[in-house]
């Protein structure tokens, strides 16, 4: 809370003038000398109205980090964990890491793990704001906090206390809510001069009535403490940080962490959104994406057939093929030979499968036929093409290629509806790159970049004046992320990714962007809203508190309410950033299904099992 206070420096030094004055001047009046009126009652009135304000104030304050407080509250008080041989419940604090934890259905997992034995669903909701849960199976991450839906299960302890997710998200968010946005700087400013200028116009105000216009000393005495309450800049110090307070609480419910007050702002300004492609806008895994098949061959006996030789690799494009037939039957082969360079062979029912290049192909005296032009066709788009024949005949192609994740296209699309433009940045050719591109809808596109390459790239296009966001998830992106006006790291990245960047989208899509974008541009309406009402409050009540429509005069009372009042519609505006619809947290063609294991089709939002290396354009061994 100490934030929202360190706006208002001369409020303090308002209220000590306006009581104090009434104060002494009553005591004066009681004990020196007579005929001057006293303050006593009224003095009592205006300091409960000011801690009536105060007390409104500390409300809202807190229920604008009611976000921070649901998140602290999320981790279970105790834990089951495997010791001596037994199984012992333990406060979740005593949790160390390396022991196992065993998990039941129903129960909130206490501490970050990677999981051992069992499979089950977890909600993460609650912390990335992802309302599908998690398929969770050996060798999966789960996070501190998250909520086990079905099966039971055992991790062992990775991060516990400090280190455990929760409590960097609960950091990063308070260390976002008591940074300073830019225009909390000005704010703050003219709040010090607004306390100058409050006890010039009060002490010009009983110069004025007192010795100019002749009135009473009583009177003119009632019009300088009622300039000096009325004056107190709580609205104007507390117009940016309450909005930021709200914005970032919002945010972490929704998965988007933004890292400092700057970045909420600065991010209103973007024209130019760079997303890095592999781990980004796709998966960053090699899927099958298209199969042809020969004529009268279907695709389920070309998959049958690839996955029968397959089923034993550990090759990313073989795990690829046997994840794309999963649902098929698939009989172990016999007389399994890798041919180096060119693929693989094995003995089904069908007959002989070979699997693998076109060399493969032409070495086994294969004639592709028809399919040459769909293969043609296939390799000129930048996929890795699997060739499958059997019995003597080639049956099929599979194309192979890093998968889209299913939400990048929306996510283009709504940027561009926001008339930012799009880039991709990749290191992978240009053939590759270019296919993507054309299907997500991206004109600009930048490949064959070193990694070294691409913080120079976004410095070339901040060169021409654009203002550039860079989303990124790996090592190599981090100068990248560094160099860009706002660095959005996928929250499946690496630390380092994470450490560079200046916004952490935690459920790994790229639609948070839109969302992100979408909160802060709500924000900045907030606090030029509310800083609009702040300065249009003082214009006005300066005038009304001296006097200006006399014999009609404000009471120091109803100036204390006037404030106060000030205050609470500053506050009560900020809380409506509450009701902001972010874009990102309903995707489009978002199914009731779970989601699948991490880094299947969508990253987990903690740290995922390192992804497999990009595949290479040749045929799986």
């Amino acid at each position: 809370m100490a934030r929202a206070e360190e706006g208002c420096p001369g409020h303090a030094a308002l209220i000590v003038l306006s009581v104090g004055t009434g104060y002494l001047f009553s005591v004066g009046s009681t004990f020196f000398f007579k005929g001057g009126g006293q303050f006593f009652e009224a003095v009592s009135v205006l300091l409960v109205f000011i801690l009536l304000g105060h007390w409104l104030e500390m409300r809202a304050r807190a229920g604008a980090s009611s976000a921070i407080k649901a998140l602290m509250n999320l981790t279970p008080a105790k834990a089951n964990v495997i010791r001596n041989g037994a199984e012992v419940e333990v406060p979740t604090a005593e949790v160390v890491a390396g022991e196992i934890v065993v998990i039941r259905p129903g129960n909130k997992i206490p501490v970050d793990g990677t999981v051992e034995s069992g499979e089950s669903l977890v909600d993460e909701s609650m912390l990335t704001g992802e309302s599908m849960p998690v398929q969770k199976g050996p060798g999966a991450t789960v996070v501190g906090a998250t909520i086990n839906k079905s099966g039971s299960f055992r991790y062992k302890a990775t991060k516990v206390g400090a280190d455990s997710a929760l409590a960097q998200i609960v950091k990063l968010v308070q260390e976002a809510q008591n940074s300073k946005a830019p225009a909390q700087l000005l704010a703050d400013k003219a709040a010090q001069w607004l306390v100058i200028v409050a006890i010039v116009i009060g002490l010009s105000t009983f110069a004025v009535w007192f010795w100019w216009i002749g009135q009473p000393l009583l009177f003119a005495v009632t019009m300088t403490i009622t300039v000096f309450v009325i004056a107190c800049p709580d609205a104007l110090g507390l117009a940016t940080p309450m909005a930021i307070m709200v914005s970032t609480g919002l945010g972490a419910t929704n998965g988007i962490l933004f890292k400092n007050a700057s970045a909420l702002e600065d991010a209103t300004k973007l024209d130019t959104i760079v997303f890095d492609k592999t781990g980004t806008l796709t998966i960053g895994q090699p899927e099958v994406v298209e199969i042809a098949t020969a004529d009268g061959v279907t695709e389920d006996v070309v998959l049958t057939a690839a996955a029968a030789v397959e089923q034993g690799s550990a090759h990313p494009l073989a795990q690829a093929i046997v994840r794309r037939a999963a649902k098929l039957t698939i009989v172990p082969p016999t007389g399994f030979k890798s041919l180096d360079g060119m693929g693989a062979q094995a003995e089904t029912a069908g007959g002989t499968v070979f699997l693998g290049n076109r060399l493969l192909m032409d070495t086994q005296k294969l004639a592709l036929g028809p399919l040459e032009a769909e293969a043609t066709r296939l390799q000129g788009d930048g996929r890795t093409v699997v060739h499958v024949s059997q019995a003597g005949r080639v049956i099929g192609l599979i194309a192979i290629a890093d998968a889209i994740r299913p939400t990048s296209k929306a996510a283009i699309a709504k940027l561009r509806e926001r008339k930012i433009e799009v880039v991709m940045l990749t290191g992978d050719n240009a053939a590759t790159a270019k296919r993507i591109a054309a299907d997500l809808g991206i004109d600009t596109v930048l490949a064959d970049v070193l990694p070294a390459q691409k913080a120079a790239k976004i410095k070339e296009l901040q060169a021409t004046g654009k203002k550039v966001g860079m989303v990124g998830d790996g090592v190599n992106d981090a100068p990248a992320l560094t160099q860009a006006n706002v660095g959005f790291a996928i929250g499946a990245g690496t630390d380092v990714a994470m450490e560079s960047a200046d916004v952490v989208l935690m459920k790994s899509d790229p639609y948070d962007i839109v969302g992100a974008i979408e909160l802060s541009r709500a924000t900045l309406r907030k606090m030029h809203q509310n800083l609009g009402w702040a300065v249009g409050y003082n214009a006005i009540a300066f005038p009304l508190a001296a006097g200006v429509l006399y014999p009609f005069v404000l009471s120091p009372e109803v100036a204390a309410l006037s404030m106060s009042g000030s205050t609470l519609v500053v506050a009560i505006n900020a809380l409506l950033l509450k009701r902001t619809k972010l874009a990102g947290i309903r995707r489009p063609g978002e199914s009731a299904a779970p989601r699948a294991p991490d880094g299947a089709t969508t990253a987990a939002p903690a740290k995922t099992p390192p992804m497999p290396p990009k595949a290479q354009q040749q045929a799986p061994t």
